[in-house]
């Protein structure tokens, strides 16, 4: 394994080993994922699910990232067997050594999958530049407006490098530039449905383990600290469902940039421990298993893997109409959907759902039902024959 901090006078963790040339169609496809960070978010979090369903015979994964202090899911890959490459030094992205370092690990691979636009928009060219390179498959995991600006521009004037360009929802390749969405394909990502289904018994072990009493109604958001999953809209939701249902118990499971303004923020509600913010949390599905209702506030979303999750878990959904979130929740049906940025609705929803068990555990019911799509082995299978087809197609033409 190579999961290692390249220090400020090595060639990083892949030297020696990177020189070896790739050799096309031998075997499994070879296939390298890069990201910027291994942090326990939802894209981060498909790749270790992914891993853990791939057939060594058809596909062999790596993972190269850049961001030094997120390392979260590292010992998950490492643990299946995933070769872990860390590229950059301390100071991620702006450390010129990782263009060079991808370059070099690249040239043992037959397929790139790129994760992160902002690295993605730099490897691009560099990789359709090397001799006998490898093919370029891109996934597109968020709402184009998530991004900088500046990112956005690279993003796009480099995606027509890609050989397959994948969207994880409707709602994500709708909010791409025009010209590039005929060229975008649809692959929902997935949650390993079968791991999931087993976990449902784990249900009043997870309430115990938690504090949680019976009667509690417990509301749980795991979602990480960032702006555009809109927790002021949350706790202003939570406190006036509160005001009307003292039954109801929120949990928050998530870290990032906006950690203390939330705190500071939770602070002037007076909700006490019935709010709670957990923060990182290794194994989230080991708490939302205990809720009784999952739920997201954002304001953009690409496809929400905790989401995926959650009706797996059989827990029913709360959600706002963003992103791929009503394309996963049917509302009244698998769950309920609300406007974003309206505290009263959510508030509304978690009212209504605290005071109504039987409305609760039917859409608890349809949303595992819908679970069903989104088994990870099923995504897995489609990308196997995808990066297959592409490499045999490449093999044809060079032959040609």
């Amino acid at each position: 394994m190579s999961s290692s901090s390249p220090s400020d006078d090595s060639d990083g963790p892949d030297r020696g080993a990177a020189s070896v040339p790739a050799v096309r169609g031998a075997g499994p496809v070879r296939v390298l994922h890069l990201t910027k960070g291994l942090a326990a978010g939802g894209s981060e979090r498909a790749l270790v699910s992914l891993s853990g369903v791939a057939d060594p015979e058809a596909v062999t994964y790596e993972v190269a990232y850049l961001l030094e202090g997120s390392r979260d899911l590292v010992p998950d890959l490492v643990a299946l067997g995933v070769p872990v490459h860390l590229i950059a030094g301390s100071r991620g992205m702006s450390d010129p050594r990782w263009l060079p370092r991808l370059l070099r690990l690249a040239r043992r691979f037959d397929v790139v999958h790129l994760h992160s636009p902002a690295v993605a928009a730099l490897a691009r060219p560099a990789l359709r530049a090397m001799p006998r390179g490898p093919a370029l498959v891109s996934s597109e995991w968020v709402m184009w407006s998530a991004y900088h600006p500046v990112t956005r521009v690279a993003n796009a004037l480099t995606l027509p490098l890609d050989h397959v360009r994948w969207a994880v929802s409707e709602g994500v390749v709708a909010s791409s530039w025009a010209p590039w969405r005929a060229r975008t394909e649809l692959l929902f990502h997935g949650v390993p449905l079968a791991v999931l289904k087993d976990r449902r018994a784990e249900r009043a072990a997870a309430r115990a383990a938690q504090g949680w009493a019976d009667d509690d109604v417990v509301v749980v958001a795991v979602a990480n600290l960032r702006v555009q999953k809109d927790y002021p809209t949350l706790f202003a939701a939570a406190a006036a469902a509160m005001a009307e249902e003292p039954r109801l118990r929120f949990v928050s499971i998530g870290q990032g940039p906006e950690e203390r303004v939330l705190h500071d923020l939770l602070a002037t509600y007076d909700m006490g421990d019935r709010f709670t913010m957990v923060g990182y949390h290794p194994d989230p599905p080991g708490v939302v298993v205990g809720a009784d209702v999952f739920t997201l506030s954002s304001v953009q979303e690409g496809l929400p893997f905790a989401l995926l999750e959650a009706i797996a878990l059989g827990v029913a959904p709360v959600v706002t109409d963003v992103g791929g979130n009503a394309e996963v929740v049917a509302d009244g049906t698998s769950g309920l959907v609300v406007p974003p940025r309206s505290p009263e609705s959510l508030a509304e929803a978690y009212v209504r759902l605290a005071r109504d068990d039987e409305l609760r555990a039917s859409l608890a019911a349809a949303a595992a039902v819908r679970a069903e799509d989104f088994d990870i082995a099923r995504t897995q299978r489609i990308a196997e024959a995808r990066y297959r087809s592409l490499i045999e197609g490449q093999r044809a033409k060079s032959s040609s």
